[in-house]
This record gives C-alpha cells, structure tokens and sequence, in this order.
C-alpha cells in the first residue's frame, strides 16, 4: 500500500518538474515578446485617456447634418491635398480607412502606408487636425504586423504567425502555471491523507 502512495508521489513529483521545466522555457524563449505585448497592450489600454498623446480627440465640425456635407469623394480630394501640403509631399495619398463622425460632424482619413490622419469638417471640407497616429504604430508593434509592413508581406503571414504563437504560448503559461500553483497542494493533501 505505501508503496503505491510513494509511486503516485513520485510520478506527481515528476510531472510538476516537467511543468516547471515546460514554464521556465517557454518564458525564456518568449520574453522579450511578452515584454513588447504588455507594454504596448497597456499603453493600447490607456490610449484614449492619454491627454491626447497616444490618440488624438476627435474635433468637431460645423454641421451633424449629413445634407449639410460635402461629398466624401470632395472631401477625400481635400485630404489628399491638405496632407501633401502640411505633413510632406512625398507621402503616399492611399487611403486605409475613413471614419465618419457624424455626431461629432467630422470625417477622419487614415493613411496606409504611413501612420499620418487628418479630420476634416463634413460640411466645410476645413482640416481641422493633422495627427501623428501613435495609437496606429503601438497596435502595428503590439500584434507584430509592423514586420509585415517592414518585410511587405502580402498576406499578414508574419503577424498570423506571431499572434499564433503568443497565443499557444500564454495558454502553455496559464495551463502550466495553474499546475505549478495546484499541484503542491494536491501532494500535500495526497500526503496528509496518508
């Protein structure tokens, strides 16, 4: 009978070693990954309560009204124009993405090849601020897609890859680290009970 108690002891003993081993390596290899992540998931976190330095406000324009409003093709020229003359006319006038504002009657153009965005007044086509988007260059470092935009891969592969990784990586970390905490307990009651 005690010999059995010792064997499962010892085989629970093992496995602990092997989880911490498991652990430990898994940290070592992937430090400096989750060093990136957490900083820059906590600064994603605080980024709309940043006084504007992580994000910009969002300004208001003249009218909410979108009969009030020039035509988004007006209004994209405008941008495209305002960029080249204010920021720099070597940057690339592609567009990512366009935000309407209509509560707060603005529209937003963010850039794709750079981390430049302008609003502008819906109704008057007025720029009504130039921004440096840090929140953009924080989530590009944060999900490892600024390597993708680095390399110019087609498809996103490089962040599919790290995202992938990092995600098995912190399941291995919570699996490995519930053990670590539960399984002393359960050899000390599995001993007491003896």
């Amino acid at each position: 009978m005690r010999k059995g108690k010792d064997t499962k002891r010892k085989r629970q003993a093992k496995l602990l070693r092997w989880f911490r081993k498991v652990h430990r390596a898994t940290g070592a290899a992937l430090f400096i990954f989750f060093f990136f992540i957490s900083i820059t998931g906590l600064l994603l976190g605080w980024k709309k309560h940043s006084g504007g330095i992580i994000m910009s406000k969002s300004h208001n324009g003249t009218s909410t009204n979108l009969k009030d409003w020039l035509p988004l093709d007006s209004l994209h020229t405008l941008a495209n124009s305002y960029l080249l003359e204010t920021v720099s006319t070597e940057l690339s006038t592609e567009i990512d993405r366009i935000d309407v504002r209509k509560e707060k009657g603005m529209v937003k153009f963010i850039y794709a090849n750079h981390f430049w965005g302008l609003q502008l007044d819906g109704a008057t086509g007025n720029l009504l601020h130039t921004e440096r988007r840090y929140s953009d260059i924080i989530e590009h470092i944060h999900d490892g897609s600024i390597l993708d935009n680095y390399v110019g891969t087609s498809d996103n592969q490089i962040k599919v890859f790290y995202t992938s990784v990092m995600g098995i990586a912190l399941l291995v970390f919570t699996i490995t680290g519930f053990w670590l905490w539960y399984g002393p307990k359960r050899m000390r009651r599995n001993n007491s009970a003896t």
